[in-house]
């Protein structure tokens, strides 16, 4: 089982986002028949693996054996991942972006999204994530923000050659909520 699966497709956003199917999947956090989710959800077998089939064909989970009860052969079912992102470009783009609009934050977000579900969490990785909170009066973020941008080009420029591990860098800058 994956940590996590990353849906960008409409097809399987879709098949996610029916209340039944979710409450199926969470049952199938560990491997389960349809017999046995059906108990659990108080529906009937059949209604249950229509919607494991459902969730098999868009990759959301998987069969991951079979056996005998009373000579029938029965699937047993586990979700594909623990959780599931839903790309925001599910929802597509509403007019134009600049590097300083918060749509740009969204970009960001879904980026990391993307990078992180990829990553192989069977090693340890050299990570690192940081969050504070920097309050700046509002006659100084301009420059607050152009020291920022420039700080970090410095660190691109001094780490950006061609040698050596590569890292990305996502750094988001918003107003706080309510206590702007």
């Amino acid at each position: 089982m994956r940590d996590v699966i990353y849906l960008d497709r409409m097809e399987q956003a879709e098949t996610l986002l029916k209340p039944q199917r979710v409450e199926v999947l969470r049952q199938l956090a560990a491997p389960r028949s349809c017999t046995e989710v059906a108990e659990v959800l108080d529906q009937t077998p059949q209604r249950v693996h229509y919607h494991v089939k459902q969730l098999v064909k868009a990759g959301l989970a998987t069969q991951v054996s079979e056996r005998r009860v009373r000579g029938v052969q029965e699937g047993l079912y586990q979700a594909a991942a623990r959780s599931y992102w839903l790309s925001p470009r599910l929802v597509g783009r509403i007019g134009s972006l600049d590097e300083l609009a918060l749509g740009h934050l969204v970009d960001l977000a879904e980026q990391i999204q993307v990078d992180v579900a990829a990553l192989d969490r069977s090693s340890e990785l050299p990570s690192i994530g940081v969050s504070g909170e920097i309050r700046v009066p509002p006659e100084e973020r301009q420059r607050f923000l152009a020291e920022l941008q420039t700080t970090l080009q410095e660190l691109f420029t001094r780490y950006g050659g061609a040698e050596g591990d590569a890292f990305r860098i996502a750094l988001a800058c918003y107003p706080k909520g309510e206590d702007r």
